[in-house]
């Protein structure tokens, strides 16, 4: 949001998806009851520093962190919302003042703050706990938005899979080896997740769609959605068809797994350091996206959603409900749960980030990993991803063969008097030799970000250790000879 935008949302004022809070020293108390009605309705703009009449009051400069951290750790509190969520205040400075800005998505769920629900009309927030016929009506409305919560009251424990229920008690206690998850019976965890709901108008209550994707057998997940697929496509060579495929039509757990293996199979991983520990950037890129193709999709759309390799990028597709349409700017949009209960879920068994982090995340290591080219998102009815890669990291190139081999010989050869730092920055030293055989001395240090001298003397030091033999026979081995002689200081 810049704050031309936000200056339009104040000069038309308060309404149903309007709410200013002036807060200039403090939270208002009332905040978190705009929120909880913002959710449960249609969603919309709280701006923090201005005053009901759309006067921009300025939040305190000194007040301000601490509002901030108020704000992220109550949203995140099941004791004040319920269900909590992740919503990133954004500070935006309007005449020289500073405003809090925040995106509230409409939910999928009905939220309680404090323990009450409210809800939103044009006077302002509304406690609605109290009138049955009210919430009736909010969960109606919540159900029949969002597919993920529809009720198959005709499906039963058998046609979901234990044995899933077991992986996921392991998944949640390696996150977390308290997770209640990790002793709770199948139907608890059901009914923690929120896989199991009643429909407060018509009576029914059963285990939902999402209970469905997450657990159910695979013919049951064909019998209730039949269009429901994930394509995972190579198209290298062949590009009216395609080079290799994986036809997935299985539940979300095991989509996700073999999305990934899909992955590993066809993009390299090269070597990247961050912090002197060696981290991997694609995974880090095509968990996130993984994520997103099956979290952040409209499951009644007959769109069968698709994961594309090509030569210089990778291309996602899905069905979506659009909030707009157009590219997105992935540094400041605030990305719309689509389906929270499958979000959450992903969350907690390790294999989402928060919203908003995530997407962040992504932006951060594409650049990375295509050399300097950013991540589109493009909003529509079918969502689509556009991540670019670099013309070395779509093919089985030398620099990982010789990459892995480094690893494996510094830590099988190099003394264990020498620091892990000192071998992390051997490695990178003899990768950068190998990839830039031209290089002198200083632009190595330089790259490594050491001086010369320091260089010089640590690299010389354990150079001895290691023994450079049974590199991988291509056309780096030759360069991994002249390396060992650079490193030696023999030429």
């Amino acid at each position: 949001m810049i704050s031309e935008q936000l200056k339009g949302i104040i000069k038309d004022g308060e309404g149903l998806t309007v709410e200013f809070k002036e807060c200039r020293n403090k939270l208002n108390k009332d905040v978190y009851d705009s929120v909880c009605s913002f959710l449960n309705r249609s969603g919309g703009h709280i701006v923090l520093g201005v005053r009901d009449d759309g006067t921009v009051t300025g939040i305190d400069a000194d007040a301000l962190p601490q509002i901030k951290k108020d704000l992220v750790t109550a949203l995140n509190n099941p004791q004040k919302i319920n269900p909590p969520l992740y919503i990133l205040p954004e500070t935006i400075e309007i005449d020289g003042k500073i405003v809090l800005y925040l995106n509230i998505p409409e939910s999928s769920q009905v939220h309680y703050c404090n323990g009450k629900i409210f809800d939103r009309n044009e006077d302002g927030d509304m406690n609605i706990t109290n009138r049955s016929d009210a919430v009736a009506h909010l969960y109606i409305r919540k159900q029949s938005s969002f597919s993920e919560n529809r009720i198959y009251p005709y499906v039963r424990m058998e046609d979901l899979r234990s044995d899933l229920f077991q992986r996921v008690r392991k998944m949640v206690r390696a996150e977390n080896p308290n997770h209640p998850w990790g002793v709770m019976s199948d139907e608890e965890i059901l009914n923690s997740a929120r896989l199991y709901q009643r429909d407060y108008h018509s009576g029914k209550e059963g285990y939902t769609l999402a209970a469905v994707l997450l657990f159910g057998k695979d013919e049951v997940i064909q019998s209730i959605l039949p269009q429901y697929r994930t394509d995972a496509i190579l198209r290298r060579v062949n590009l009216d068809r395609y080079d290799d495929r994986d036809d997935i039509r299985t539940n979300l757990i095991e989509s996700y797994d073999r999305l990934m293996a899909f992955v590993a199979k066809h993009l390299p991983d090269p070597f990247y350091l961050e912090k002197d520990q060696r981290i991997s950037l694609r995974d880090n890129i095509f968990r996130e996206v993984a994520a997103n193709i099956l979290i952040h999709r409209e499951y009644l759309n007959n769109f069968p959603a698709k994961f594309i390799i090509e030569q210089d990028q990778v291309i996602t597709e899905n069905g979506n409900r659009p909030h707009g349409h157009g590219l997105i700017n992935p540094t400041n949009f605030t990305p719309y749960p689509k389906n929270p209960v499958i979000a959450r879920f992903f969350k907690e068994i390790g294999r989402a980030e928060e919203l908003g982090s995530g997407v962040r995340n992504l932006h951060k290591y594409t650049r990375l990993y295509s050399g300097g080219n950013d991540t589109q998102f493009i909003e529509g009815d079918i969502f689509k991803t556009i991540i670019p890669v670099t013309a070395q990291a779509t093919s089985e190139n030398e620099t990982d063969k010789i990459t892995a081999w480094l690893i494996d010989t510094v830590s099988d050869t190099v003394s264990d008097t020498v620091s892990d730092t000192v071998k992390q920055r051997l490695i990178k030293l003899m990768l950068l030799i190998y990839q830039n055989p031209g290089l002198n001395s200083n632009e190595l240090a330089k790259k490594l970000g050491v001086s010369n001298i320091t260089t010089k003397r640590d690299l010389q030091k354990i150079a001895e250790f290691v023994k450079f033999k049974g590199a991988p026979k291509t056309g780096g081995y030759f360069l991994i000879k002249e390396m060992n002689e650079k490193i030696n200081g023999k030429t």
